[in-house]
């Protein structure tokens, strides 16, 4: 009897790749890999036919965007296993769904993966929890396990510069592809192993300082009371470096919330939004207001905003 089908399906980002990282240390399994662009968040729509017949695992993408895709799946006969913390006002129950979502804005994927692993991976996590803008958690995460400075600053930079990598707007627009630097962390079961030995790893760093270099220009295009927007170039490296800057200007500015704009191929805008109070100025509930809009507390965005609509947004 031919084995059934599994499908690794994961956000680009440092959460999802790490998060699957960890949960392939514990379990490793022959998988089709299905990822993209860190806004690349409807994956599930992606996957072909077959999947019903098969085994999916889902992580770190929104499952308000893939509801419809989830049923179909689970309808057809497959067998899913869901990792989340993005708004999920769309989840439902299903004999066939194993569903893992918590979304406080102190969570990330990849710490719902070390919980339900038991701490068994957790530099990952931790690393994935400073790509997320989570330095707290991570840090907590980071002392309970006896890392000193030294070893949080290493798995900071890791977490970072991974995470900038999965900004663009297509993938042509990353260095790497997030199923290849996801393939590159194999036979690492150590962070500081990838750290040390990776020319993949050597190879971001270098493209994130040259591409933090040319932030360093940037100016807010409107300055408001509580937060500012900035409009960056329509060029690649404004593509990517889009969440880098979004996340320094939040942890620079502590309760103020900040909007970066990417002007898009076709006129519209690739929108970061970062909120300084999280609890009652939700970022998610924001950009929900606008289609292709949502994300979490604490950090959301929206896919296409019309050219129209970036005054409104202001």
């Amino acid at each position: 009897m031919a084995a059934a089908l599994h499908y690794d399906v994961f956000n680009g980002d440092a959460d999802g790749i790490f998060a699957l990282h960890q949960l392939r240390l514990h379990t490793p399994r022959r998988a089709r890999l299905v990822s993209g662009v860190k806004r690349d968040t409807g994956l599930l729509q992606r996957l072909p036919d077959d999947a019903v017949a098969g085994q999916v695992t889902v992580l770190d993408i929104s499952l308000d965007s893939n509801a419809a895709a989830l049923r179909r799946l689970l309808d057809g006969g497959a067998e899913v296993e869901y990792f989340d913390h993005h708004s999920a006002d769309c989840a439902f129950a299903h004999p066939r769904l194993r569903l893992h979502c918590d979304g406080a804005p102190d969570v990330c994927t990849s710490i719902l993966v070390d919980r339900h692993l038991h701490g068994r991976h957790r530099p990952w996590a931790v690393a994935a929890a400073f790509g997320d803008n989570l330095a707290g958690a991570a840090r907590q995460l980071a002392h309970g396990i006896g890392l000193d400075e030294g070893a949080v600053a290493a798995l900071a930079q890791l977490g970072q510069v991974v995470n900038y990598n999965a900004y663009g707007e297509c993938e042509q627009d990353l260095h790497m592809a997030p199923a290849a630097l996801y393939r590159a962390l194999g036979g690492h079961d150590s962070p500081f192993d990838f750290i040390a030995a990776s020319d993949a790893y050597r190879a971001l760093c270098a493209g994130y300082r040259d591409d933090c270099a040319l932030m360093q220009g940037l100016r807010p295009h409107a300055e408001l009371a509580g937060g500012a927007v900035y409009i960056l170039p329509a060029s690649a490296w404004a593509r990517r470096i889009s969440g880098v800057l979004a996340n320094r200007l939040a942890a620079a500015h502590g309760g103020a919330s900040f909007a970066v704009l990417n002007e898009r191929g076709d006129g519209s805008y690739l929108v970061s939004v970062r909120s300084g109070a999280p609890l009652t100025l939700s970022a998610c509930g924001f950009c929900q207001q606008f289609e292709g809009g949502g994300g979490r507390k604490a950090a959301a965005g929206i896919n296409h905003l019309p050219a129209a609509g970036a005054d409104h947004a202001q």
